[in-house]
């Protein structure tokens, strides 16, 4: 349903303007699902079911008694942006009305009509967020028919049916439209709540502005508020360049864009759990993880260890992760140190062979499960190997580099996957489902293609 989608992007308005990290742009391509919030709170049965009881204030209408309606249509509706504006509705249904007509005997008019009412966009007073009004009701007849003997008195029955159906049908349908308006605020409510990342923080999706809208979408600058769960905020990492979609979507569509820096931020939420030590002597494919392997990369290591000793290894991240996106491919740059050990008899510490400082990329594979962007990685390149400490001696580093890379992608990137399964939340629009997007990786943005349905 459009009106909760739109409304649910008002949030809460922050009260400075900072660089967006995400934009959201709805198009008419979730025209079809617009009818789920007036089917589902069903507004016009119930408007129709309130017509025939006598209202405060409410004068009885001349020539027609027990009036009653029945056999409400399912509502066909229409919509249509309002540059600067707000939504245009128009809403197609049709009823049967009966009571006792001022000829006496059962009167039955059945009728197809049109409700049209432009929803504006303003700001509640009290709340400070933006909310949906509607102005300009009209009820448009399409076509009346009646068992009233029209043939008989046909200037006195088609007055009586103008003056009756005009009195009738504003006070009956008209409120229709401020009741799904009504409806659909209430739920909303959570849009703005923090979401959380595991036990590592939480990303809250906050306007950036005021949604902007044209004739053809609805787009939306989102300035995400990252927080460690300590209470610390994460800074959003330089945007760069100003955001904006990628050519090439058809017009009307509906797409959801998440700069790098945006996910660059999400990652640091996850950096101390990417520190990893590992101690297993068999890892995959790879051989014994003892220093006797070793040794056939580093000579010394056997002659300062002739017995095999196990290796332990401690991988340390410290810098923020980054995240880079090229056309069709995204890399996650990780900066730390990679010392190994040898273990020693049971009660003692191990001892460090070596220090090195190291620089590598995975590849980052996106998708969608359960409204969270998933992220697995597999290694791209060991870019550097430096060493920084060494208890056997000097060695050349370089010697170590398949080693290191078949070290990082059999043992290290597999704890990294884990930890990514957390997943992080996309925008909470009331139901929207994200699963079925097509995901693009562009210049520095990730594009969620929507398709958007409501449950």
């Amino acid at each position: 349903m459009l009106q909760i989608l739109f409304l649910a992007l008002c949030g809460l308005l922050t009260p400075t303007r900072g660089d967006p990290g995400a934009l959201l742009r709805l198009g008419m391509d979730i025209m079809n699902q617009v009818q789920s919030a007036m089917d589902e709170s069903r507004i016009l049965e119930k408007m129709a079911a309130e017509a025939g009881k006598k209202q405060p204030g409410m004068k009885p209408i001349k020539g027609i008694t027990n009036l009653k309606v029945k056999d409400v249509q399912l509502p066909v509706i229409t919509l249509s942006f309002v540059p600067g504006v707000g939504i245009f509705q128009c809403v197609s249904t049709g009823m049967t009305i009966t009571g006792k007509s001022f000829m006496g005997g059962n009167m039955e008019i059945i009728v197809v009509l049109n409700i049209t009412a432009t929803n504006r966009l303003l700001q509640d007073e009290k709340t400070g967020l933006p909310m949906f009004k509607s102005e300009g009701c009209e009820v448009i007849l399409v076509s009346v028919k009646t068992n009233l003997p029209s043939n008989m008195l046909p200037k006195v029955v088609n007055k009586f049916l103008d003056s009756t159906l005009h009195k009738v049908l504003p006070s009956m349908m008209c409120p229709a439209i401020d009741a799904v308006l009504v409806y659909v605020n209430r739920k909303w409510a959570n849009l703005n709540a923090p979401m959380p990342v595991a036990q590592m923080g939480t990303i809250q999706y906050v306007l950036t502005s005021m949604p902007t809208t044209t004739a053809n979408y609805l787009q939306v600058d989102f300035s995400p508020v990252v927080q460690q769960q300590e209470g610390n905020g994460v800074q959003l990492a330089d945007v760069g360049e100003a955001l904006e979609f990628p050519e090439g979507y058809p017009a009307g569509s509906s797409q959801l864009l998440l700069s790098a820096a945006f996910l660059t931020t999400e990652l640091a939420l996850l950096q101390k759990s990417f520190n990893v030590n590992v101690q297993d002597v068999k890892i995959g494919q790879l051989p014994p993880q003892t220093t006797k392997t070793l040794a056939g990369f580093i000579p010394k290591v056997a002659k300062a260890y002739p017995k095999p000793k196990p290796l332990v290894t401690q991988i340390r991240i410290n810098k923020p992760p980054k995240v880079t996106m090229t056309t069709g491919k995204s890399l996650l740059h990780l900066h730390g140190t990679l010392e190994m050990f040898a273990a020693q008899r049971r009660g003692k510490a191990p001892v460090s062979l070596f220090l090195l400082e190291t620089h590598f990329n995975l590849r980052i594979q996106y998708s969608v499960h359960e409204d969270r962007l998933q992220m697995v990685t597999s290694l791209d390149r060991l870019l550097s190997l430096s060493r920084e400490s060494s208890s056997i001696g000097a060695f050349n580093e370089k010697k170590l580099t398949d080693f290191i890379t078949d070290y990082l992608q059999e043992a290290y990137v597999p704890v990294i996957n884990d930890v990514l399964q957390v997943g992080f939340p996309l925008p909470d629009l009331l139901d929207m489902d994200f699963n079925a997007a097509e995901l693009h990786i562009v210049e520095n943005a990730l594009v969620l293609v929507l398709n958007m349905k409501l449950d």
